[in-house]
Order: C-alpha cells, then structure tokens, then sequence
C-alpha cells in the first residue's frame, strides 16, 4: 500500500514538471522584425564559372555537298477520250439511229528556257469517228499540228523567233453526196494525210508579255503546200493552191499567230491559237484565216466537259467560210 502512494506521488510529479517546462516556453516573446531583416546568404560555388560572349560566325558550305541540280525544262501532256452512244427498239414511237461515237486528243507541250534563250515545242493530236446505223463509219475530227520554235530575248518582252511547223491529216476525208435525190451517202474522196499537208518555216519577232499570252510577227514566212494523193484533183477543184498535176507549192508570206493558254478559273481551261496568212505573191482576197480554240471545264480530276471549235477561211480550200464544233463528255487527265 505504501509502494502504490509513492508510485502515484512520483507520476504526479512528473506531470507538474512537464506543464510547468510548457507555460514557461509558451511565455517567450519573439521579435519577428529580426525574422523579416534575416538574410540567407547563398553558398558560394566551389567551382569557378566564367561567363563567355556568345559569337556568330558565317560558314560557307561547298554547293557540291548539296547535290542540288536545276533544270530549266518545263513539260506537260494532256490525254483525252470522249465516248458516246445511242440506241432504239425497232417499234420505238420516236423514230431514231443506232449510234456510237468515239473521240480522242493528245497534246504534249515542252519548253525550255534558260534566259535569253529560249525553245517551245506544241504536239497536238485529234482524231473522232462515228458510227451510225445504215450509214457505216464517219470521220468527225482529224488534225496533227507540231510546232517548234527557238528564240532569243531582245528586251523584257520582245524576242526574235524562228520556228518550224508541221499540219496535216490522219485518215481520208469524204464529202457525202447525194444520188437520185436521195440521202447524201455517197462517199467523195476530198482529202488524204499530206493532201493537203503544210510546212511552214517562219522568222522574225515575238511579243510575250505575260507569260501564258504570246504574239508572233513572222515578216519572213516560207509555207509550203503539198498534195501528194493525185486522186483527188478531179474532186477539189481547187486542188488546195496547187497545180493540176504537180503535188507542191511554195508561197512566201506574212504571218502573225497569237495564242493564249489559261485557265479562267480553278477548273475552266482555254487553249485558242488564231493565225493570219497574208501572202506577198497574190491579192488580198487570197488572205487566210484561221482559229482554233479548246475550252476544257472539268467536274473533277478525271471527268471533263469539252468544247473545241475551228474557224477556217482559205480562198484555196473554200470560197465560203468553213468552220466545225464539238461538244463532249469523256476522261481528261493533264500531268504532272
């Protein structure tokens, strides 16, 4: 009994100590103004740094080590295919012919230019036929045209040219005509490739000042005219300018040939070429003419409405204006 009242004694104790030492240290008053003006110097780095200016120096590099490589040619190709097709019962109240159509253009365009010289080549290729019942096949398109042509810059638009050009035909072309006062189907042989076929050598000055217009001054102009299928004499009276049982012709001329190649808007394209013959041997009433013109609007990348049109006007050929249209649906692709 006495052990257990000396053991709450010393446990009373204890607590008395331990709340007196709290009262003491909670009593202390510490001035914060020495806080706020404490500084914390920062340790010093053992190891020495030195600060450098920063320096930018030009290094030339060896273009050899680019591997670049320039090239002053710009080309394109353009292929078309139109295709059309027609048919009918034989009781169908309307009345109609079986028919199929097919057309096709090829175009390939390269130039070079490296100022001032300069080179420009246009292959243009077009060919359609046509088939109707009872009536056999029918030529409805037929052209080549190459054109070649260098030149070297005089000032910022003007050029001096000579350039090299070739027309002709692919296939035989008819005239129907008609028999007993019936409906013109009897053929007429009219024309052959080469029959007629044009070569013409042009020099003089070019025109160019933005760069999908151009005009051409061809004060020395040497065309020369062949026929060489004699079969047609007796059906073209006037033997396209050449005489009756000769096949060449050679005329010396001025020419002038514009051109424009641009697109109109994002999808509507224009291809037009208009050449005026004038020449210095014969009366003015022997003066040529001659249009051609493509518009290509395309739906999209593949797909493609196509007008092309040709005015012609040759005393040789014709005493009439001639001309010819057409309208077609098909595949257009142009690349690159």
């Amino acid at each position: 009994m006495l052990k257990l009242r000396l053991v709450y004694l010393f446990l009373l104790s204890f607590v008395f100590v331990l709340s007196a030492t709290a009262q003491k240290k909670d009593s202390l008053k510490i001035d914060t103004n020495l806080l706020n003006n404490y500084r914390i110097e920062p340790h010093k780095n053992a190891l020495p740094f030195r600060l450098r200016p920063l320096q930018v120096r030009e290094e030339l590099i060896p273009v050899t080590l680019l591997d670049y490589k320039v090239s002053y040619w710009h080309k394109s190709i353009v292929f078309g295919l139109n295709f059309s097709q027609s048919a009918f019962s034989s009781n169908y109240s309307a009345g109609g012919v079986n028919a199929v159509a097919l057309g096709s253009n090829f175009e390939y365009k390269a130039e070079y230019n490296k100022a001032p010289f300069s080179y420009a080549t246009d292959l243009n290729l077009l060919y359609g036929i046509s088939k109707n019942k009872g009536q056999g096949s029918r030529k409805t398109n037929d052209r080549i045209f190459f054109d070649n042509k260098v030149a070297s810059q005089l000032s910022k638009h003007w050029f001096f040219f000579g350039s090299l050009t070739f027309e002709s035909q692919f296939d035989k072309g008819f005239n129907y005509v008609a028999v007993d006062d019936g409906p013109p189907t009897t053929p007429v042989l009219i024309s052959n490739f080469m029959s007629p076929g044009y070569l013409t050598e042009s020099v003089g000055f070019e025109f160019k000042p933005v760069k999908y217009f151009d005009l051409r001054f061809g004060t020395g102009t040497a065309r020369q005219t062949f026929v060489l299928d004699t079969t047609i004499y007796h059906n073209q009276p006037s033997n396209y300018g050449v005489a009756i049982h000769h096949t060449f012709k050679n005329d010396l001329a001025l020419q002038v040939v514009a051109a424009i190649d641009k697109d109109l808007m994002t999808n509507i394209h224009i291809n037009a070429r208009y050449s005026l013959f004038i020449p210095y041997q014969q009366s003015l009433a022997y003066i040529s003419h001659r249009v051609d013109a493509v518009l290509a609007a395309k739906v999209n990348r593949m797909i493609a409405v196509t007008v092309n049109g040709t005015f012609l006007y040759d005393k040789n050929t014709s005493s009439r204006v001639q001309g010819t249209e057409g309208l077609a649906l098909g595949v257009l692709y142009k690349f690159p």
